[in-house]
Protein backbone atom coordinates (compact mmCIF):
# COMPACT_ATOMS: atom_id res chain seq x y z
CA UNK A 1 0.00 0.00 0.00
CA UNK A 2 1.03 3.50 -1.21
CA UNK A 3 2.48 5.39 1.90
CA UNK A 4 0.39 8.66 0.59
CA UNK A 5 -2.87 6.63 -0.38
CA UNK A 6 -5.69 7.35 2.17
CA UNK A 7 -7.49 5.21 4.31
CA UNK A 8 -9.60 2.78 2.00
CA UNK A 9 -12.07 2.16 4.73
CA UNK A 10 -13.32 6.22 5.33
CA UNK A 11 -12.55 5.89 9.03
CA UNK A 12 -10.48 6.93 11.20
CA UNK A 13 -9.72 5.46 14.91
CA UNK A 14 -8.85 7.94 18.12
CA UNK A 15 -7.23 7.13 20.90
CA UNK A 16 -7.46 8.54 24.75
CA UNK A 17 -5.29 7.96 27.43
CA UNK A 18 -3.85 8.95 30.84
CA UNK A 19 -1.99 7.21 33.96
CA UNK A 20 -0.51 4.29 32.33
CA UNK A 21 -1.41 5.01 28.73
CA UNK A 22 2.65 3.80 27.62
CA UNK A 23 1.76 0.04 28.35
CA UNK A 24 -1.86 0.36 27.39
CA UNK A 25 -0.85 1.82 24.02
CA UNK A 26 1.87 -1.01 23.60
CA UNK A 27 0.08 -3.71 24.04
CA UNK A 28 -3.23 -2.33 21.73
CA UNK A 29 -0.73 -1.11 19.26
CA UNK A 30 1.50 -4.56 19.22
CA UNK A 31 -1.76 -6.10 17.43
CA UNK A 32 -1.76 -4.28 14.65
CA UNK A 33 -0.12 -4.20 11.40
CA UNK A 34 1.96 -1.94 9.03
CA UNK A 35 -0.92 -2.38 6.83
CA UNK A 36 -3.35 -0.78 8.91
CA UNK A 37 -6.38 0.28 6.86
CA UNK A 38 -6.83 3.44 9.17
CA UNK A 39 -4.85 6.47 10.31
CA UNK A 40 -4.28 6.57 14.49
CA UNK A 41 -4.57 9.43 16.27
CA UNK A 42 -3.57 9.30 20.00
CA UNK A 43 -3.86 11.86 22.66
CA UNK A 44 -1.45 10.54 25.43
CA UNK A 45 -2.00 13.08 28.88
CA UNK A 46 1.68 14.44 28.98
CA UNK A 47 3.39 17.12 31.38
CA UNK A 48 4.17 20.24 29.14
CA UNK A 49 8.05 20.32 29.37
CA UNK A 50 8.02 16.33 27.90
CA UNK A 51 8.57 15.89 24.20
CA UNK A 52 6.45 12.46 23.87
CA UNK A 53 9.65 10.72 21.93
CA UNK A 54 10.07 8.06 24.99
CA UNK A 55 6.54 6.77 24.11
CA UNK A 56 6.82 7.32 20.22
CA UNK A 57 10.70 5.13 20.51
CA UNK A 58 8.69 2.42 22.64
CA UNK A 59 5.72 2.55 19.73
CA UNK A 60 8.08 2.09 16.89
CA UNK A 61 10.78 -0.29 17.87
CA UNK A 62 7.86 -2.98 18.83
CA UNK A 63 4.96 -2.74 16.50
CA UNK A 64 5.07 -2.26 13.01
CA UNK A 65 2.80 1.22 12.25
CA UNK A 66 4.25 4.18 11.54
CA UNK A 67 4.62 6.32 14.73
CA UNK A 68 5.15 9.76 14.78
CA UNK A 69 4.21 13.48 16.15
CA UNK A 70 1.47 15.04 14.78
CA UNK A 71 2.39 18.00 12.92
CA UNK A 72 -0.28 20.58 11.78
CA UNK A 73 -1.70 20.65 8.38
CA UNK A 74 -0.18 16.67 7.83
CA UNK A 75 -2.54 14.61 5.86
CA UNK A 76 -4.18 11.54 7.66
CA UNK A 77 -2.64 7.80 6.16
CA UNK A 78 -3.30 4.65 7.01
CA UNK A 79 -1.09 2.64 8.87
CA UNK A 80 0.31 6.15 10.75
CA UNK A 81 -0.27 6.36 14.75
CA UNK A 82 -0.01 10.44 15.14
CA UNK A 83 0.81 11.45 18.64
CA UNK A 84 -0.61 14.80 20.24
CA UNK A 85 2.42 16.74 20.81
CA UNK A 86 3.09 18.44 24.35
CA UNK A 87 1.05 21.47 25.67
CA UNK A 88 -0.81 21.45 21.87
CA UNK A 89 -4.00 19.80 21.56
CA UNK A 90 -4.60 17.31 18.86
CA UNK A 91 -7.89 17.63 16.51
CA UNK A 92 -8.72 16.79 12.67
CA UNK A 93 -9.31 19.53 10.53
CA UNK A 94 -12.54 20.41 8.40
CA UNK A 95 -10.54 19.80 5.58
CA UNK A 96 -9.52 15.73 6.97
CA UNK A 97 -6.16 17.22 7.75
CA UNK A 98 -4.49 17.02 10.81
CA UNK A 99 -4.93 20.43 13.46
CA UNK A 100 -2.37 21.27 15.81
CA UNK A 101 -3.35 23.96 18.30
CA UNK A 102 -2.67 25.68 21.41
CA UNK A 103 -6.41 26.33 22.86
CA UNK A 104 -7.35 26.87 25.89
CA UNK A 105 -6.82 23.14 28.16
CA UNK A 106 -9.51 21.06 28.68
CA UNK A 107 -10.41 19.35 31.36
CA UNK A 108 -7.08 20.47 32.68
CA UNK A 109 -5.16 18.83 30.10
CA UNK A 110 -3.27 20.43 27.05
CA UNK A 111 -2.99 18.05 24.48
CA UNK A 112 -6.52 16.59 26.41
CA UNK A 113 -8.58 13.99 24.92
CA UNK A 114 -12.36 15.74 24.26
CA UNK A 115 -11.45 18.05 21.65
CA UNK A 116 -9.69 14.95 19.29
CA UNK A 117 -12.74 13.04 19.90
CA UNK A 118 -15.17 15.57 19.19
CA UNK A 119 -13.75 17.06 16.22
CA UNK A 120 -13.22 13.46 14.53
CA UNK A 121 -16.71 13.43 15.26
CA UNK A 122 -17.73 16.08 13.57
CA UNK A 123 -15.76 15.44 10.39
CA UNK A 124 -15.85 11.58 10.30
CA UNK A 125 -19.29 11.36 11.81
CA UNK A 126 -20.32 7.75 11.93
CA UNK A 127 -17.03 6.46 10.84
CA UNK A 128 -14.87 7.22 13.73
CA UNK A 129 -14.07 4.67 16.61
CA UNK A 130 -13.39 6.08 19.51
CA UNK A 131 -10.99 4.31 22.22
CA UNK A 132 -10.60 5.43 25.69
CA UNK A 133 -8.17 3.59 28.11
CA UNK A 134 -6.76 3.90 31.05
CA UNK A 135 -6.60 6.93 33.33
CA UNK A 136 -7.81 9.17 36.31
CA UNK A 137 -10.62 11.24 36.22
CA UNK A 138 -13.50 11.38 33.22
CA UNK A 139 -11.25 13.28 30.02
CA UNK A 140 -12.77 11.73 27.69
CA UNK A 141 -16.08 10.96 28.32
CA UNK A 142 -17.75 14.04 26.88
CA UNK A 143 -15.73 13.42 23.57
CA UNK A 144 -17.28 9.69 23.87
CA UNK A 145 -20.94 11.39 24.56
CA UNK A 146 -20.03 13.89 20.97
CA UNK A 147 -18.79 10.65 19.04
CA UNK A 148 -21.88 8.83 20.34
CA UNK A 149 -24.52 11.26 18.99
CA UNK A 150 -22.60 11.66 15.94
CA UNK A 151 -23.36 7.73 14.98
CA UNK A 152 -19.51 6.55 15.73
CA UNK A 153 -18.46 4.05 17.95
CA UNK A 154 -17.69 4.06 21.66
CA UNK A 155 -15.20 1.29 22.97
CA UNK A 156 -13.40 1.29 26.26
CA UNK A 157 -11.00 -0.83 28.16
CA UNK A 158 -12.16 -2.82 30.74
CA UNK A 159 -11.71 -0.95 34.02
CA UNK A 160 -11.10 -4.26 35.57
CA UNK A 161 -8.35 -4.63 32.95
CA UNK A 162 -7.03 -0.88 33.33
CA UNK A 163 -3.88 -0.05 35.35
CA UNK A 164 -6.15 3.34 36.40
CA UNK A 165 -9.66 2.42 36.40
CA UNK A 166 -11.01 5.74 36.33
CA UNK A 167 -11.26 7.11 33.03
CA UNK A 168 -13.10 4.03 31.82
CA UNK A 169 -15.30 3.32 34.80
CA UNK A 170 -16.81 7.04 34.06
CA UNK A 171 -17.08 7.01 30.47
CA UNK A 172 -18.96 3.82 31.29
CA UNK A 173 -21.36 5.12 33.71
CA UNK A 174 -22.50 8.53 31.12
CA UNK A 175 -22.16 6.60 27.65
CA UNK A 176 -23.83 3.39 26.33
CA UNK A 177 -20.17 2.64 25.06
CA UNK A 178 -20.52 -0.06 22.06
CA UNK A 179 -17.81 -2.41 23.61
CA UNK A 180 -16.32 -2.91 26.77
CA UNK A 181 -13.49 -5.51 26.55
CA UNK A 182 -9.39 -6.09 27.47
CA UNK A 183 -6.77 -4.71 25.63
CA UNK A 184 -6.05 -7.92 24.13
CA UNK A 185 -9.38 -7.76 22.30
CA UNK A 186 -9.35 -4.56 20.96
CA UNK A 187 -6.60 -5.43 17.92
CA UNK A 188 -9.37 -7.84 16.39
CA UNK A 189 -12.33 -5.80 17.33
CA UNK A 190 -10.67 -2.87 15.60
CA UNK A 191 -10.38 -4.99 12.30
CA UNK A 192 -13.65 -6.30 12.47
CA UNK A 193 -14.77 -2.64 12.47
CA UNK A 194 -13.12 -1.15 9.56
CA UNK A 195 -14.11 -4.16 7.70
CA UNK A 196 -17.44 -3.11 7.47
CA UNK A 197 -19.31 -1.05 4.92
CA UNK A 198 -18.21 2.75 5.75
CA UNK A 199 -22.06 4.00 7.56
CA UNK A 200 -23.85 7.54 5.88
CA UNK A 201 -23.25 10.27 8.19
CA UNK A 202 -26.57 12.03 10.05
CA UNK A 203 -26.19 15.61 10.85
CA UNK A 204 -24.05 16.96 13.53
CA UNK A 205 -26.20 18.22 16.56
CA UNK A 206 -25.66 22.08 16.61
CA UNK A 207 -23.91 22.21 20.12
CA UNK A 208 -20.97 19.75 19.36
CA UNK A 209 -20.04 21.56 16.20
CA UNK A 210 -19.90 25.11 18.17
CA UNK A 211 -17.72 23.49 21.05
CA UNK A 212 -15.40 21.98 18.12
CA UNK A 213 -15.24 25.20 16.67
CA UNK A 214 -14.66 26.92 19.82
CA UNK A 215 -11.64 24.16 20.07
CA UNK A 216 -10.27 25.01 17.43
CA UNK A 217 -10.16 28.79 17.73
CA UNK A 218 -12.66 29.48 15.48
CA UNK A 219 -15.24 30.98 17.76
CA UNK A 220 -15.14 31.96 21.11
CA UNK A 221 -17.88 34.74 21.25
CA UNK A 222 -20.32 35.41 23.97
CA UNK A 223 -23.35 34.16 21.77
CA UNK A 224 -21.57 30.88 20.66
CA UNK A 225 -21.20 30.05 24.71
CA UNK A 226 -24.56 31.33 25.49
CA UNK A 227 -26.32 28.77 23.09
CA UNK A 228 -24.77 26.17 25.21
CA UNK A 229 -26.21 26.74 28.63
CA UNK A 230 -26.50 29.43 31.49
CA UNK A 231 -23.85 31.29 32.82
CA UNK A 232 -23.47 30.02 36.72
CA UNK A 233 -22.06 31.96 39.57
CA UNK A 234 -18.50 30.30 39.67
CA UNK A 235 -15.24 31.52 37.78
CA UNK A 236 -13.01 29.99 35.22
CA UNK A 237 -9.95 28.59 37.53
CA UNK A 238 -7.88 28.60 34.13
CA UNK A 239 -8.54 32.62 33.21
CA UNK A 240 -10.84 33.46 36.28
CA UNK A 241 -13.81 34.37 33.23
CA UNK A 242 -17.36 33.45 33.83
CA UNK A 243 -18.36 29.51 33.24
CA UNK A 244 -21.78 28.38 31.49
CA UNK A 245 -22.79 25.29 32.45
CA UNK A 246 -23.37 22.84 29.42
CA UNK A 247 -26.73 21.40 29.33
CA UNK A 248 -26.48 19.61 26.52
CA UNK A 249 -26.25 15.60 26.63
CA UNK A 250 -25.90 13.52 29.84
CA UNK A 251 -22.74 14.91 31.35
CA UNK A 252 -22.48 17.82 33.38
CA UNK A 253 -19.91 20.27 32.21
CA UNK A 254 -18.86 24.04 32.09
CA UNK A 255 -16.91 26.15 29.66
CA UNK A 256 -15.83 30.08 29.56
CA UNK A 257 -15.82 31.92 26.38
CA UNK A 258 -12.10 31.67 26.09
CA UNK A 259 -12.23 28.19 25.89
CA UNK A 260 -11.52 26.53 29.05
CA UNK A 261 -13.57 23.43 29.28
CA UNK A 262 -14.39 21.12 32.73
CA UNK A 263 -16.60 18.40 33.67
CA UNK A 264 -17.76 18.74 37.46
CA UNK A 265 -15.41 16.31 38.82
CA UNK A 266 -12.51 18.52 36.71
CA UNK A 267 -13.68 21.41 37.83
CA UNK A 268 -13.97 20.39 41.56
CA UNK A 269 -10.34 18.78 41.48
CA UNK A 270 -8.78 22.21 39.76
CA UNK A 271 -10.61 24.52 42.23
CA UNK A 272 -8.98 22.72 45.53
CA UNK A 273 -5.91 22.89 43.93
CA UNK A 274 -6.20 26.75 42.99
CA UNK A 275 -7.20 26.41 46.86
CA UNK A 276 -4.54 24.74 47.97
CA UNK A 277 -2.06 26.86 46.14
CA UNK A 278 -3.85 29.86 47.67
CA UNK A 279 -3.43 28.93 51.12
CA UNK A 280 0.53 28.08 50.70
CA UNK A 281 0.74 31.92 49.30
CA UNK A 282 -1.47 33.17 52.40
CA UNK A 283 1.03 31.05 54.84
CA UNK A 284 4.08 32.52 53.35
CA UNK A 285 2.91 36.37 53.36
CA UNK A 286 1.29 35.66 57.02
CA UNK A 287 5.29 34.07 57.87
CA UNK A 288 6.41 36.79 56.60
CA UNK A 289 4.56 39.95 58.52
CA UNK A 290 4.97 37.63 61.39
CA UNK A 291 9.08 38.01 61.29
CA UNK A 292 8.96 41.58 59.95
CA UNK A 293 6.56 42.39 62.89
CA UNK A 294 8.67 40.52 65.32
CA UNK A 295 12.11 42.44 63.74
CA UNK A 296 10.42 45.68 64.41
CA UNK A 297 9.28 45.24 67.64
CA UNK A 298 12.78 44.51 68.85
CA UNK A 299 13.83 47.52 68.06
CA UNK A 300 10.82 49.76 69.49
CA UNK A 301 9.78 50.32 72.96
CA UNK A 302 6.60 51.41 75.11
CA UNK A 303 2.93 50.98 72.79
CA UNK A 304 4.52 51.06 69.14
CA UNK A 305 6.40 47.55 70.95
CA UNK A 306 3.26 46.14 72.20
CA UNK A 307 1.10 46.71 69.25
CA UNK A 308 3.81 45.03 67.29
CA UNK A 309 4.25 42.07 69.30
CA UNK A 310 0.17 41.68 69.02
CA UNK A 311 0.00 41.92 65.53
CA UNK A 312 3.35 39.35 64.87
CA UNK A 313 1.30 37.43 67.30
CA UNK A 314 -2.10 37.16 65.53
CA UNK A 315 -0.38 36.45 62.60
CA UNK A 316 1.00 33.60 64.37
CA UNK A 317 -3.11 32.74 65.05
CA UNK A 318 -3.64 32.82 61.16
CA UNK A 319 -0.34 30.57 60.32
CA UNK A 320 -1.55 27.46 62.80
CA UNK A 321 -5.15 27.69 61.20
CA UNK A 322 -3.98 27.84 57.69
CA UNK A 323 -1.58 24.74 58.44
CA UNK A 324 -4.25 22.89 59.99
CA UNK A 325 -6.14 23.14 56.87
CA UNK A 326 -2.84 22.39 54.45
CA UNK A 327 -1.90 19.24 57.19
CA UNK A 328 -5.95 18.07 57.15
CA UNK A 329 -7.08 14.42 55.45
CA UNK A 330 -9.36 15.70 53.09
CA UNK A 331 -9.74 12.96 51.12
CA UNK A 332 -11.85 15.18 48.57
CA UNK A 333 -8.73 16.84 47.71
CA UNK A 334 -7.46 13.70 46.51
CA UNK A 335 -6.44 14.44 42.56
CA UNK A 336 -7.88 10.80 41.37
CA UNK A 337 -11.17 11.09 42.94
CA UNK A 338 -13.83 9.47 41.15
CA UNK A 339 -17.33 10.18 41.61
Amino acid sequence: MSENKQAPSGKVIVIGTSAGGLSALKILTSQLQADFPAPILVVQHISADSTGDILLDVLGRQNNLKCQHAVNGESLKDGHLYLAPSDHHLMIGDDHKILVTKGAQENRSRPAIDPLFRSAAVVFGSNVIGVLLTGYLDDGTAGMIAIKRCGGICIVQDPADAEYPDMPANAIKQVEVDFCLPLLEMGGLLYQLLAAKPEKNKPVPKDIMIEAKIAKRVLSDLPAVNSLGDQVPFNCPGCGGVLWKVDKGPLTRYRCHTGHAYTAQGLITEQTLKIEETMWTALRMFEERRNLLTTFAKEQTGAVKKSAIERAELSQVHIDRIKAILLADDRGAATNVSF
